[in-house]
């Protein structure tokens, strides 16, 4: 039976800019990054060392090669942060693009997006 999520593909045209914008601009740490030697690399990054889940930063043109029927569009992921309104002002003042905040019946939630205009959202949630 599957556990938990173990990690999220992202799949990136340029995997150095968009690492330095997760670790710069939102705070993640390079949990590892890999070459196989062969032309393939990918970079594990998360909110923290010990995160449960993380995200993998992979080369979308490789991928779109090696593996044609893969859908290599954005995930939706939905972040959570218990200080919504510091982080809206952060990636604000490092000019990152971000969405309206919003309050939804679970909570108020803006989106952001990366260097290449794939979208993010967070969530407000008290721990």
């Amino acid at each position: 039976m599957i556990q938990k999520i173990g990690q999220v593909m992202v799949y990136v045209s340029d995997q150095d800019k968009v690492k330095r914008f997760w670790v710069e601009d939102l705070g993640f740490s390079v949990i590892s990054e890999e070459d196989n030697g062969e032309g393939m690399r990918w970079i594990e990054i998360a909110p923290t060392n010990d995160s449960e889940t993380s995200i993998v930063l992979h080369d979308k043109e490789l991928i779109s090669k090696m593996q044609p029927e893969l859908n290599v569009g954005t995930p939706s992921i939905m972040f959570v942060t218990d200080k919504l309104d510091e982080l809206y002002e952060k990636l604000t003042t490092k000019q990152v693009t971000v969405g309206e905040l919003v309050s939804m019946p679970s909570g108020r939630v803006f989106n952001f997006a990366d260097p290449e205009e794939n979208y993010f959202a967070v969530i407000e949630k008290s721990e």
